[in-house]
């Protein structure tokens, strides 16, 4: 026999801590049978089928503008989660929503091809492996020796170049992206603070002041 398990404890595991979304979720489970009035434990079966219905019926998203943007535009209900982890657009993580939000506006203004120049080896592993998959990346070793015509191309071939000068980048190889001439200087950030999400909001607010 199925051991049974608390409701109250299977939402909270799910994030479905407010008042509010214990109140929506208990309310579209008794909708469709799977639980009633006042009862308080549910089989491990029901939960699976609950889990099901609240997937299908539900986007959870945390307090955050732009996650609450997406969740309304996908088709299902919003509820509110909390702790924010357990929001289904930025898993309550500062880099994550600023990779998901980059993604999102690069789509939006056509932008494909992105170079990053500098960062740690470890920074641009991590760049490479949560937007590689959606955008044509080209990652640029500030501290290795990068000739003029290499970072020509580099240029021509972007529609985006983030020089990250708050990381590893010598002066000699972010001197051939930003001082590339003004044929450039429309899709060039120099950015002067540290962080991946701090990055990728730069290159954001450049997309949307200047497309």
């Amino acid at each position: 026999m199925s051991a049974d398990r608390g409701i109250d404890e299977w939402m909270a595991a799910r994030g479905l801590t407010l008042p509010e979304a214990r109140s929506r979720t208990r309310a579209v489970l008794e909708e469709v049978g799977l639980t009633r009035p006042g009862r308080q434990r549910m089989s491990e079966p029901k939960l699976l089928k609950a889990a099901e219905l609240l997937t299908e019926r539900f986007f959870p998203v945390c307090a955050e503008g732009a996650c609450l943007k997406v969740a309304q535009a996908s088709g299902r209900e919003p509820i509110r989660v909390e702790p924010r982890l357990h929001c289904e657009r930025c898993g309550g993580s500062a880099n994550r929503r600023a990779e998901v939000a980059f993604v999102e506006t690069c789509q939006r203004y056509g932008v494909r091809r992105v170079v990053v120049v500098g960062g740690s080896p470890a920074v641009r592993e991590e760049l490479e492996e949560k937007l590689g998959h959606r955008i044509d990346l080209r990652m640029v070793d500030g501290t290795e020796r990068r000739t003029a015509d290499r970072a020509r191309s580099d240029l021509d071939w972007a529609d985006l170049v983030l020089v990250w000068g708050a990381t590893e980048l010598h002066h000699k190889v972010s001197g051939h992206y930003t001082h590339g001439g003004p044929a450039y200087s429309h899709k060039v950030v120099h950015v002067v603070r540290r962080g991946v999400a701090a990055l990728l909001e730069e290159g954001i607010t450049h997309l949307e002041r200047t497309r």
